[in-house]
């Protein structure tokens, strides 16, 4: 019995096959993460969001004064609600979606192609401006610290990016190892605190915000649902994350969806307790917002004192911050990944290296972060308001699937809380927009549309192609037609050898071309190579081609077309000799005559180029080399 097969993608075969079928891969299993690891390589983003989660709710309600900032615990239990039905729902998308994609996956089931490029396209600028932020906020947590670096944050900031970048490249189990230890110390020192705070009847210290002026505006009577709107939207940037889990479940252990789930879990229960406990601190010690320092600065000062204690969790906070990044490194890859497969991205982003990672998204992530570096000139408030809106536009759209997915099943309790959950996330997504659009939001509305539509336009160029390979059809029987091999020479030598030697077992017939010029030298060396070739005698004809021009490729191409138009039907192979340098420098002393040649041809012609690569290795003579020789 025959087996046909068909590959939806003009690329052929990938690096890797699919986990679901064949032997179990137990060399690319260990590369691969648990759920500790897991919450410790992709949590990163949403645990740091503590550092800035209660600050932008206590900012907001600054503005109706000390009676406003009474709110925030209640504005603080409504986003650890949403929260609740986040992990909730992005449980649910881990059993149901696997493969990983999260709301892309969602979308592209449940609400059609264009609405999952939109979750993907939203998806794709949170994970960039993740690193972005979370690099120049860790910078800047250094830089408050030690204030003479501030001149030098840029290039601070561009180190840690490069050092993220090269750990996750050596894989993302040991992206995780690395990042273990200041994620327990940060979760460590938090609990910490709010465990202290809660036994003191009032702060310990006020040192940090001594001599820093107020932002507390004058007392309000009332606050209006305008306000704590706006406040649960900037409180809802700590929600920021809490789906790069579901993003990444291929990069798991089997089972992968049941580890995932238990680090969806765990890293709501952990922010969850943490936004909550800070709310409370910050009510019951009374804490007003200051200029130049954060809140979270101020509840470690009035918990623990202006002692040790308050450094460890400032610098906890401050590496946390630029670690957190590496969330996106997780999640981003594999969300290109599966644009890739479905031929939305070029497929190189769908090729896997040997420790598991995804080399071209992690290194594509890392360039595009570091043009939004130079862009923003290491500035953190040059890049807030360009943050969060995407995450909230994801959350939404998956939220909105879930819903459908429930419904086509009849589990309407659940369907009823996810559509709860897509209400609060819209309602958030479109408060966040209007209230920072001319701060810089509106790049993020342009770029969207942009980003979705160049994903169209990678797609409709692979479908072109597919139409011309005949992707998915069954093709012609195989026949044999008329083959000759073109082989360029310039001269004799054991390279011309070992060219013809290859293009004999490849064709019916061969013929060795010369490319003669019109200068005295030229003609002289043409005539030596004639007599040569006659001494020689290789049973392989050689044709000279005339050129009034010092070019090679034109006249090699010019004849390759007129053996198409004197004998349609024959397969035409140019076999193009080349040496390979053993040395990176050496390859200054080639002509580069190859590549003329071959881009000439592969121009003008529907030739077969085949480029034939000779690796010389030390000490040896091109004879002896040529065992080593290798086809490109």
């Amino acid at each position: 019995m025959t087996v046909l097969t068909t590959d939806p993608s003009p690329s052929g075969a990938t690096e890797e096959p699919p986990d679901t079928h064949g032997a179990p891969d137990a060399h690319g299993e260990k590369h691969r993460l648990t759920a500790l690891t897991g919450l410790a390589a992709l949590s990163l983003d949403a645990m740091a969001s503590v550092a800035y989660g209660p600050e932008a709710i206590v900012l907001v309600l600054a503005a109706a004064g000390g009676h406003g900032l009474g709110f925030t615990l209640p504005v603080t239990l409504a986003i650890a609600g949403l929260l609740a039905v986040l992990v909730a729902s992005y449980r649910q998308v881990i059993a149901a979606f696997p493969d990983g994609g999260g709301s892309y996956a969602v979308a592209k089931k449940h609400l059609g192609r264009r609405t999952s490029l939109v979750a993907a396209g939203s998806l794709v600028l949170d994970y960039v401006l993740n690193v972005a932020v979370a690099v120049t906020a860790g910078v800047a947590a250094l830089t408050s610290a030690f204030p003479e670096l501030y001149a030098e944050r840029l290039p601070i900031c561009l180190g840690v990016l490069v050092l993220i970048t090269v750990v996750n490249l050596r894989g993302i189990v040991e992206s995780a190892r690395v990042f273990i230890a200041p994620t327990a110390v940060f979760v460590v020192a938090v609990f910490t605190l709010i465990a202290v705070g809660l036994l003191r009847g009032g702060p310990v210290s006020t040192a940090t915000a001594e001599g820093h002026a107020s932002v507390l505006a004058d007392n309000a009577t009332t606050v209006g649902a305008l306000l704590l709107l706006k406040a649960f939207a900037s409180g809802c940037s700590a929600l920021t994350g809490v789906e790069a889990i579901a993003n990444a479940v291929p990069s798991f252990r089997k089972p992968r969806a049941r580890r995932a789930q238990h680090a969806e879990i765990a890293l709501g229960a952990l922010l969850g307790v943490m936004l909550i406990g800070l709310a409370v601190l910050i009510s019951r010690f009374g804490l007003q917002p200051v200029e130049g320092v954060t809140v979270l600065a101020q509840l470690a000062d009035a918990s623990l004192g202006h002692n040790w204690a308050f450094y460890v969790i400032q610098f906890a906070t401050m590496i946390l911050l630029a670690l957190s990044a590496n969330t996106s490194f997780g999640g981003l890859p594999v969300l290109l990944k599966l644009l890739a497969r479905d031929n939305y991205l070029p497929h190189v982003f769908a090729l896997k290296a040997d420790r598991q990672v995804h080399r071209h998204g992690v290194l594509t992530l890392a360039l595009v972060s570091a043009a939004l570096l130079l862009f923003s000139g290491g500035d953190t408030n040059t890049l807030v308001p360009l943050f969060a809106i995407g995450v909230f536009v994801g959350f939404t759209i998956a939220q909105a699937g879930m819903v459908l997915h429930w419904r086509a099943t009849k589990q309407w309790a659940k369907a009823l809380l996810n559509g709860f959950g897509a209400l609060l996330t819209g309602v958030s997504a479109v408060v966040v927009t209007a209230t920072k659009f001319h701060d810089g939001a509106w790049l993020i509305v342009v770029a969207l549309p942009l980003l979705v539509l160049g994903f169209e336009t990678v797609h409709r160029a692979y479908g072109r192609i597919g139409e011309r390979l005949c992707l998915g059809q069954i093709p012609e029987t195989p026949h044999r037609d008329r083959s000759l091999v073109i082989v360029p020479v310039g001269g004799l030598s054991k390279l011309t050898a070992e060219a013809l030697n290859a293009a004999v077992s490849l064709g019916d017939e061969v013929r060795a071309v010369t490319v003669t010029h019109l200068e005295p030298e030229d003609r002289e060396a043409a005539a030596s190579l004639r007599r040569d070739w006659e001494l020689w005698n290789p049973g392989v004809e050689l044709v000279e081609l005339k050129s009034e021009h010092r070019t090679v490729g034109s006249p090699v191409a010019e004849y390759v077309r007129k053996i198409y138009a004197y004998h349609p039907g024959t397969h035409v192979t140019v076999l193009i000799p080349e040496i390979e340098p053993t040395r990176l420098w050496q390859r200054l002393l080639q002509n580069q005559r190859g590549a003329v040649i071959a881009h000439a041809v592969r121009k003008e012609t529907d030739a077969v180029i085949c480029r034939l690569r000779f690796r010389l290795a030390p000490g040896l003579s091109a004879g002896q080399a040529s065992d080593e020789r290798r086809a490109r």
